[in-house]
């Protein structure tokens, strides 16, 4: 019993340096909607997000809810059609798209929320002009070919003084990525492109991405090949050599928007992971794939594990 309590003393003596150096700061948390599907990892998301938060550390949470979306498409007949892992998204899967993220997805986290005793507010990038975006338009590829997105949004600017305001008083933000153009036309966008964005204006410490996968990997079908940190141009030639692809290209992306906005690291975590955002965040070994501008950045006790 006395060993028990000596490692928890020096657990909490080994997370004091980072509590003090991420107090008051903010992390933008983006978890995918494959997590949503299981209530017991839910809750250990919130659970950790609730720690986060009475540790000082303010935090905003962005879902997704593809594969909801996908999955009632499905149950309705309707096919869900994808180009370099982005949604098309025509009329009747904007309205599929609503009443999943915004109707059971987000409703379902602050339910849990509620159960962890945890302090959250449900929003879209349509409340109170959250997100500001029009409509995409049509684009052509390399090869000439025309892809209409549909109601798809790109973002213009971010209301980050609701954010602020919210957070200030103790809540934590849980946001869909739905927003609405200034005609009341309703856009989805990309959740791994809001959470970017948003972590970018308001200045973020980190933003970090939560999904079944364990981080990025030198090879897609090999677990074993997480790589712990790289930088902007290893992530450019592991996207060259197709090494990254499908759903991670999204978040690639928002990756590379977020670093060169000014967000001095990304980390990408997996959910099947036990504690996964506590021991990324307060541990040198971390779990997942922390991404920076240069590696030349991190000192040598970070390249050797410490993130």
């Amino acid at each position: 019993m006395l060993r028990n309590k000596s490692s928890i003393v020096t657990a909490l003596k080994y997370a004091t340096p980072y509590i003090r150096l991420f107090k008051n700061k903010i992390f933008v948390v983006k978890a995918g909607g494959e997590l949503f599907t299981n209530k017991v990892l839910t809750g250990k998301l919130i659970e950790q997000l609730g720690i986060l938060q009475q540790l000082g550390i303010k935090i905003i949470l962005i879902h997704g809810g593809g594969i909801q979306s996908t999955q009632m498409a499905s149950s309705l007949g309707i096919e869900s059609q994808f180009v370099d892992g982005r949604r098309i998204t025509d009329s009747k899967s904007i309205d599929i798209a609503t009443m999943v993220l915004n109707g059971q997805i987000n409703t379902q986290i602050l339910a849990v929320a509620r159960e962890f005793d945890v302090n959250a507010i449900g929003m879209s990038g349509i409340d109170a002009g959250l997100i500001n975006a029009h409509r995409r338009e049509v684009i052509k590829t390399k090869d000439n070919k025309s892809i209409d997105y549909g109601f798809v949004g790109d973002i213009d600017s971010i209301n980050t003084d609701l954010l602020k305001k919210q957070l200030n008083i103790g809540l934590i933000p849980v946001i869909s990525p739905l927003t609405c153009d200034n005609n009341g036309v309703i856009l989805n966008i990309n959740a791994d492109t809001v959470a970017a964005s948003i972590a970018a204006e308001i200045g973020a410490e980190k933003l970090i991405l939560v999904s079944s996968a364990p981080g990025i990997l030198e090879d897609k079908d090999d677990n074993s090949s997480l790589i712990s940190y790289l930088d902007l141009k290893k992530l450019k030639i592991l996207i060259d050599e197709q090494k990254i692809t499908d759903g991670m290209l999204p978040k690639s992306t928002a990756i590379n928007f977020a670093l060169e906005r000014g967000v001095a690291r990304v980390h990408i975590i997996s959910y099947n992971t036990p504690d996964s955002l506590l021991i990324e965040i307060f541990t040198n070994d971390g779990t997942g794939t922390l991404v920076v501008n240069n590696i030349e950045m991190l000192s040598s006790s970070e390249q050797l594990g410490d993130k």
